[in-house]
């Protein structure tokens, strides 16, 4: 979340980057409500001191064999005070707490202003785009020839939107989440971590995830699968004092992610562009705020690098701030180049969320004068498997139907071409 000294003292400024962002969100109420839970924190606080120097007097005059039966008359009456008090501090500071927590991070100066994607802004390409001798087709019509996915099957073991990967297509995705867990921690320095695929409310909250996107979660028994590798990487180091010297921290974990995808129905109903349980490698840094969009930068460049290892061209693009997530302050998309489409897809998206989801996670690290500063956080796909699966099968399409292995991923996936 954001820092309450926003709120308290430029109001202006969070009005103007909620406007930019098009959220509509009444400021001037949550400046009202911050300054009654203030002064009612301030009765509370006075009430709590006088109640310890009635209770230390009271001591004073037993200690002496004194009666003091109207100091603890005093006390009683003080107490009740106390109690209500407490409970209309607690009250207004749960109403407020309910919509700050609504309230998204602001986005940096170089993110560009805009409503939607079209707004994006390409600030780079890579790759050169092939041109089939023939009609290029989609990776599902390429995958059924191949008998490498079977949706059929999918939907009638969970639904609509899962897939079962077979024979050629799992050992592909399983090759594809090996390439690139090496690649992230033998050469960008990552550290390799397996977390939980359910977490708790407090650490979806931590991120970001809750309350917004609360409606998008699989939720069991008041827990909620993972929507991305993201959360629990972050919430690794919740309610914690890190080491300066430990800065920044790296890691990358491949996981299964699930998202309800609300608002998402009829949008790229066939393949695996668009399902309710994917698989990620995701990228995660902690840094010190002065060197977090350098990290930002490097962390774009470890995705990028996975696609150029591969052959697979892309584009670079910034998201405007009608499109950016709720959490970031600046993001770059990825987007891969798909023939069968003619388009480019989203394959990665990396982001800069500075001391949000640190702020929210009660995340801090010590400085070495002995001062606690939040961290800044990073993520970033590195990258979409699935999807990489779809770059892979399009792009290296044969016109016999068969497909070939990008040379740096044979040695993982076993063979040079499937057919």
């Amino acid at each position: 979340m954001l820092d309450l000294a926003v709120l308290r003292k430029n109001p202006e400024l969070l009005k103007k980057k909620l406007q930019d962002r098009f959220y509509d969100i009444d400021v001037d109420k949550l400046v009202e409500m911050d300054k009654e839970i203030r002064k009612n924190k301030s009765v509370l606080d006075e009430l709590l001191a006088s109640r310890n120097k009635l209770s230390k007097e009271i001591g004073k005059r037993k200690a002496k064999k004194e009666q003091a039966d109207d100091l603890i008359k005093k006390v009683n009456e003080t107490a009740d005070k106390i109690k209500k008090t407490e409970e209309e501090y607690n009250k207004k500071h749960e109403e407020f707490m309910n919509i700050w927590l609504l309230v998204p991070n602001m986005i940096d100066d170089s993110t560009p202003i805009g409503k939607d994607e079209s707004d994006n802004v390409e600030i780079r390409k890579w790759g050169d785009i092939k041109e089939f001798g023939f009609k290029p087709k989609e990776h599902f019509e390429l995958a059924a020839e191949l008998d490498m996915l079977d949706f059929e099957r999918g939907a009638k073991l969970s639904g609509s939107r899962f897939v079962v990967y077979k024979g050629l297509g799992a050992r592909l995705e399983r090759a594809l989440i090996n390439f690139m867990l090496d690649l992230h921690t033998k050469e960008h320095g990552y550290k390799e971590i397996i977390p939980p695929y359910i977490v708790n409310e407090n650490v979806m909250v931590g991120t970001g995830q809750f309350p917004k996107f609360r409606d998008e979660a699989y939720e069991t028994g008041g827990q909620y699968l993972i929507p991305t590798a993201e959360v629990p990487l972050v919430n690794l180091h919740r309610e914690e004092i890190l080491k300066e010297d430990d800065l920044p921290i790296k890691y990358a974990a491949y996981t299964a992610c699930f998202r309800k995808e609300a608002g998402s129905y009829g949008k790229d109903v066939k393949g695996i562009i668009r399902q309710h349980q994917f698989n990620k490698v995701e990228l995660v840094q902690f840094t010190k705020p002065e060197e977090s969009f350098d990290a930002l930068e490097a962390l774009t460049n470890s995705a990028e690098r996975v696609l150029q290892l591969l052959g697979l061209p892309y584009r670079v693009v910034v998201l405007s701030s009608g499109d950016i997530g709720f959490s970031a302050a600046k993001t770059y998309d990825i987007e891969v180049w798909l023939p069968g489409q003619n388009q480019y897809r989203e394959i990665s998206s990396c982001s800069n969320t500075l001391d949000f989801q640190a702020r929210r996670a009660s995340i801090r690290y010590k400085g070495k004068e002995g001062k606690t500063y939040f961290p800044h956080t990073l993520n970033g796909s590195g990258v979409a498997v699935g999807r990489c699966l779809v770059a892979v099968l399009e792009n290296y399409q044969q016109e016999d139907g068969s497909i070939k292995i990008p040379e740096k991923l044979i040695p993982y996936f076993g063979d040079k071409e499937i057919r």
